[in-house]
């Protein structure tokens, strides 16, 4: 036995010591690639000097003597905290994921290979003026120089990232940058999504589309024929095929996940403290590591700091000493689908309007990993490309012997977006900073400006001119053969939306409605937001002058105008009625909801559990209301609630109380009927699922924001090391966002908001502020990983100082880069 015994000890301790040199190793090789923020790096290309001073934030600030020294060395630091950010958002512009992660992402490719963004992106290289191709150029030179570093001295790969998946890293180029900027109208577009939603609901007649998906307040739009009555071949049944799986690492997000934002600026007059102000926070999905990257470019024309991309050589929300600019999500209505009639006798040919066309074609090769490689034929017609039709649920719309076609600002291959921003960037005043938004075509972003003395608002993108007589107003996908649904060119830059120098002297945009237009002037019939923008007027309009710290309050709010304005009427003809319950009975704990709820202010708090009750009430709400009238499967696409429809419902505008009753059933049932209902069943959930003690439900519990890695943060372990995960306050329509997850089985966790906050103020420059939502680093075992997490949780920030002597006090390292051979 004690032999036994022994050799028992044995095992096990050689079993713990093996385990113990595994994690060793496994943390050695994966630290190699930390990089030394103090070193000193010999490198081509360089034409003298560079430092980049890291604040303790890890923030770099980066001096050179020339611009395409700062622009290196700005690739340079990118690619030291983000190069495994950058390789794979590059290769999903390029549709070659496939190649590192197997047949799991080739839906994804395959949708990227047809619509050939990298393509245009190559094309579009030469379309850049003289310093962009300059700015390009070097950039690439200081991403390749990293590369080269990490390959010289043994650097762990780059990224630990690249120990678990076999992929080369190839070399930096302009095409690659620019391809980046198309990948964010990717990320920003949900017209697709939009198109296809609004042609289901119309196949399903009963003007459900009109409920569901209603103009913003405002002018409306004159009546649009019935999808089906388009496509007379089309069957409504269609309609019942389950929806299409998204794609693994797909970078489109449906019509509730695309980008939004907030931007307000305030002119002097309206300042404290006399000097213009500006805010700006633009939302987007959650990540681990963030999508933005802090950094400060000392250039020729002056310092700038602010946001940028990895990958990307530009300052895309920052200031500068003399101008503050921030970034929104347009929702311009810059895409259409085109449905393009087949040749019956001859399939490889549409119709045009002058009768039957080739496509063009041609055929890629996507690699996969373990699988035998897939041909692809590509086809576009003179709209665009043909998309997949299991993608976006198209197969669900498109008639038989039809396939769907895309035409899209950002397909441009002379997309001078690049130039555009730089020169925004180098701008110094407002008008100086419009006129330079006139190159940039995609994505369709508003840019918010503010100077010494003014303040304004533009629209960049590229517009579409279309024809008036347009079937379905570009809402719906539309006939591809009828010349009056085609684009005839893009609207002048003068025509896009502008405010300058307002007479009340403050700006606001929380992707709202810009203006009234009719079509084809329009600009969108899609607008992002039609709460937050009530909220923020309101509290801009409650101060005669704002400060910095107003401007902070404003940014970080979590009180929703849509709950406030939702539950006095939800709940009308339940508060406070009927005799008291006995404790324990599930009428006391309904009574017991709305009791709390009555005396709550609407603040999405995440230590309060009112917040919790009101969203669990009006997602059961909302889905009983639709749920029989659509069908499951297209009910499934409204996983978060609609305010104005249910506000619509609740008024009984037009007759919509008619939703609140169960076709089903044959008794007739009220909105007050299903209120009661819907407040039991979501009630019964909570406390299945946090207990019976409804005070000590907590908001913060179920918003847990979520920062997870894109492709390592679904393994259990993995997921551990990389994920971020807070408790959090906000909501789906406050201004400090947390756009829930709508699905799944935590359908409040917080995935969508401000992964940047920035506040200028030019009173005082150096005391503005900014943060993003964890670390500069892309490195889990980096202490700057998650080390702004908590920081940007609690709405605090660090300064944006563009004071050299600042930098340098309070540097955690200084890199220092030189010419080759500068010491010989």
């Amino acid at each position: 036995m004690y032999r036994l015994f022994t050799w028992l000890v044995r095992i096990v301790s050689t079993l713990l010591a093996c385990a113990v040199l595994a994690a060793f190793g496994i943390w050695y090789f994966a630290t190699r690639s930390l990089p030394d923020y103090d070193a000193t790096y010999q490198m081509e290309g360089l034409s003298a000097p560079v430092e980049i001073v890291r604040t303790t934030e890890d923030v770099p600030h980066i001096f050179g003597k020339t611009d395409a020294d700062v622009y290196f060395a700005l690739g340079l630091a990118h690619a030291q905290d983000r190069l495994w950010q950058m390789t794979l958002a590059r290769r999903t512009v390029q549709g070659r994921l496939s190649e590192v992660f197997g047949a799991k992402t080739l839906k994804t490719d395959e949708l990227m290979r047809r619509l050939d963004l990298y393509g245009a992106a190559q094309a579009s290289v030469a379309a850049q003026d003289p310093a962009t191709t300059s700015a390009l150029e070097a950039y690439a030179r200081g991403v390749n120089a990293w590369i080269e570093e990490v390959n010289r001295a043994a650097l762990g790969r780059g990224a630990p990232e690249f120990f678990l998946f076999e992929a080369e890293i190839a070399y930096w180029t302009p095409a690659d940058s620019i391809a980046l900027l198309k990948l964010l109208a990717v990320q920003n577009a949900t017209q697709i999504d939009t198109e296809v939603l609004r042609a289901q609901l119309s196949m399903l007649g009963q003007g459900w589309a009109a409920d569901l998906m209603p103009a913003v307040p405002g002018p409306g739009t004159i009546a649009l024929p019935r999808y089906a009555a388009l496509f007379p071949g089309l069957d409504p049944a269609q309609l019942q095929t389950a929806a299409d799986v998204e794609a693994p690492l797909s970078p489109f997000a449906s019509r509730d996940f695309g980008a939004a934002s907030n931007a307000f600026a305030a002119a002097p007059a309206r300042s404290a403290a006399g000097g213009s102000l500006l805010a700006n926070d633009p939302h987007a999905a959650f990540s681990a590591p963030s999508q933005w990257y802090l950094a400060r470019l000392e250039l020729s024309t002056g310092g700038v700091i602010g946001a940028t991309i990895p990958g990307i050589p530009a300052i895309l929300t920052g200031r500068s000493d003399q101008l503050g600019w921030g970034i929104t999500a347009a929702f311009a209505d810059d895409e259409d689908l085109f449905v393009e009639e087949l040749d019956p006798k001859t399939p490889e040919r549409y119709r045009s309007p002058e009768g039957w066309a080739e496509f063009t074609t041609r055929k890629v090769i996507v690699t996969v990993k373990d699988a035998a490689p897939i041909t692809l034929t590509l086809r576009w017609t003179e709209n665009g490309p043909v998309l997949p039709s299991d993608h976006f649920d198209l197969g669900k719309i498109t008639p038989p012997g039809h396939v769907i076609s895309l035409g899209w600002s950002a397909l441009s291959t002379a997309d001078t977006s690049m130039s555009a921003a730089l020169k925004i960037m180098q701008s110094k005043t407002v008008p100086e900073a419009v006129a330079a938004g006139e190159g940039f075509l995609a994505p369709a972003l508003n840019l918010t400006l503010a100077d010494a003395t003014s303040v304004g608002l533009v629209t960049l993108g590229a517009l579409p001119l279309r024809d008036p007589a347009n079937a379905t107003e570009g809402r719906m996908p539309q006939p591809g053969w009828v010349m009056a649904n085609r684009w005839h060119g893009r609207l002048p830059y003068d025509s896009n939306p502008r405010l300058l120098d307002p007479e009340g002297g403050i700006v606001v945009n929380t992707n709202n409605k810009l203006i009234d237009r009719p079509f084809p002037l329009h600009v969108s019939h899609d607008w992002g937001d039609s709460q937050r923008v009530a909220r923020l007027t309101r509290l801009m309009g409650e101060r005669e002058v704002h400060s910095r710290e107003s401007f902070i309050a404003v940014q970080t709010d979590t009180v929703s105008p849509a709950a406030r304005g939702l539950l006095p009427l939800v709940g009308a003809d339940l508060w406070f009625t009927g005799t008291p319950a006995p404790e324990g009975t599930p009428e006391r704990f309904r009574q017991r909801a709305l009791e709390l709820l009555a005396a709550w202010d609407g603040d999405m708090n995440e230590h309060l559990p009112e917040p919790l009750i009101y969203a669990a009430w009006m997602r059961e709400f909302q889905d009983r209301l639709i749920r029989d009238e659509l069908g499951p499967e297209l009910a499934a696409k409204f996983i978060h609630i609609e305010p104005l429809f249910l506000e619509k419902v609740l008024r009984n505008v037009d007759g919509a109380a008619r939703w609140c009753d169960v076709l089903q059933s044959a008794p007739s049932e009220s909105c007050t009927d299903i209120a009661r209902v819907s407040l039991d069943a979501a009630l019964l959930e909570l406390k299945e699922k946090y207990g019976p003690q409804i005070e000590s439900w907590r908001w913060g519990d179920a918003h847990e924001a979520r920062h997870d890695h894109a492709v390592l943060g679904r393994n259990p372990l993995l997921g551990w090391l990389m994920n971020i995960r807070q408790s959090t306050s906000g909501g789906d329509f406050t201004l400090n966002r947390g756009l829930t997850a709508g699905s799944g089985p935590d359908p409040f966790a917080n995935v969508h908001g401000a992964g940047y906050r920035g506040v200028y103020d030019f009173a005082d420059p150096d005391s503005s502020v900014f943060i993003i939502a964890t670390g500069q680093s892309g490195h889990p075992f980096s202490s700057h990983y998650d080390d702004l997490a908590d920081l940007w949780r609690r709405g605090e920030y660090v300064p944006m100082s563009l004071d050299p002597a600042l930098a340098r006090a309070a540097a955690a390292g200084i890199t220092r880069l030189e010419p080759l051979g500068a010491s010989e």
